[in-house]
């Protein structure tokens, strides 16, 4: 049983680590874009959509597709990044569970 359990918790932590990688990948791709074309926003303008339409699609007309794309990568790596943790949190908690049997 226990090497099942950490068998199971490797080969979930190593796909959770790879998903959660392509998709900082692809974040950075978009974050390029937008460097190139010298788009600047602040991280409250990220996580607030109001203050995005407001503010920032107005100054880059062109490049609202690219700032979406940027944002929508960015809040799911976020995402993922935290149940990446908890993940770990919790496969931590089982192997120490299961050390002494």
């Amino acid at each position: 049983m226990y090497l099942f359990l950490v068998s199971l918790i490797i080969g979930l932590f190593v796909a959770m680590l790879f998903v959660n990688v392509y998709f900082r990948v692809r974040v950075f791709k978009s974050y390029k874009i937008l460097v190139q074309n010298d788009v600047e926003f602040d991280a409250t303008h990220m996580f607030n959509k109001e203050k995005m339409a407001k503010e920032i699609f107005p100054k880059y007309p062109d490049q609202q597709e690219n700032i979406e794309i940027f944002v929508n990568h960015i809040q799911y790596s976020i995402k993922m990044a935290s149940v990446l943790a908890a993940l770990i949190t919790l496969f931590g908690g089982v192997l120490m569970w299961y050390r002494y049997e």
